[in-house]
């Protein structure tokens, strides 16, 4: 075992290349959770997503538009949930896991003629001289653009929460649709724009991990991400910036027991493969020992159905 060939530049660098996808989709989902829907299709969207973000990247040439197509595949198909448990009122758990295994039937049946194919590469910024500052420059300023713009929708999404009326409305209608639509606002509308909303960010995440941190196209290479971004919303309990130490954890989490597999510690490589997992559902067993669903900071409509009432 040599643990001094592991870089502590890299690690950190890596950490958060890893975390992005997952950063992006539990964003996203934290969106649609606020507006006190409950969707477990995150996984089914993010495959979605990085399938037409590959494809379009691929076929065009061109990454950025790889982006676009990918967000515009996940909120698609995000709104067929939508559509199912708003206007038709279906189970929103049930659609959830369908929209799930929809998404992974759909993406492996899309991505057929693109196996073994690389696309086009996300350059990294150049940020001058910067980015040739020891340690800080390639941790800090050594990322793609879609690093930053993770970052920076942390941000983004804090005070449009905090900070703006439409936040205060989607806040509102999660913590009681009933008395917000008795106020006149547009329950069903609200709902469905957080909805597409988490489909663009799920398709987001999904486009990076095929575009950028893979780089290529696998079936099912979403790798139980969509799951962790669910799990990481609960451990944020609901907060931007809980979101951002929770992906970044795990994103460490997943680095380190790639470099110690590298490095040659003696445990078996399925136990440090797991351990990402492992670490998630240990901490979200000790958050959940803490009391309810209101004392974690969860809206209080969360998952529960609008029926209009005139």
């Amino acid at each position: 075992m040599d643990l001094s060939a592991i870089s502590a530049t890299l690690l950190v660098a890596s950490l958060m290349v890893a975390a992005t996808p997952i950063l992006l989709a539990a964003l996203g989902e934290l969106i649609v959770e606020k507006a006190g829907v409950l969707n477990l299709g995150v996984e089914g969207m993010m495959i979605t997503g990085a399938i037409c973000g590959f494809a379009t990247a691929v076929e065009t040439g061109n990454p950025v538009l790889g982006f676009a197509a990918a967000a515009l595949g996940g909120a698609m198909l995000s709104l067929v949930f939508g559509v199912l448990t708003q206007i038709f009122l279906s189970n929103q758990v049930a659609t959830g896991l369908a929209l799930t295994l929809f998404g992974l039937g759909l993406s492996s049946l899309l991505g057929q003629g693109y196996v073994g194919i690389k696309p086009p590469s996300t350059a990294r910024l150049d940020l001058g001289p910067l980015s040739d500052l020891p340690f800080v420059g390639r941790v800090v300023f050594g990322h793609d653009w879609v690093v930053y713009l993770s970052l920076f929708l942390v941000v983004a999404t804090w005070y449009f929460l905090r900070r703006t009326r439409a936040g205060l409305k989607l806040r509102a209608v999660g913590e009681s649709h009933h008395a917000a639509h008795a106020l006149g606002l547009k329950v069903r509308a609200v709902r469905l724009c957080a909805i597409a909303f988490g489909g663009a960010m799920a398709g987001l995440g999904g486009a990076y991990l095929s575009l950028v941190r893979v780089p290529q196209w696998t079936e099912g290479m979403t790798a139980g991400a969509g799951w962790i971004a669910l799990a990481i919303v609960v451990f944020s309990s609901w907060r931007p910036g809980g979101v951002l130490l929770g992906a970044y954890l795990f994103g460490g989490v997943t680095v380190l027991q790639l470099n110690l597999q590298a490095a040659g510690v003696a445990l078996p490589v399925e136990y440090l493969s797991m351990s990402p997992y492992l670490i998630t559902i240990a901490v979200l067993v000790v958050m959940s020992a803490r009391g309810s669903k209101r004392s974690l900071g969860a809206p209080a409509d969360l998952g529960k159905q609008f029926h209009a009432t005139h």
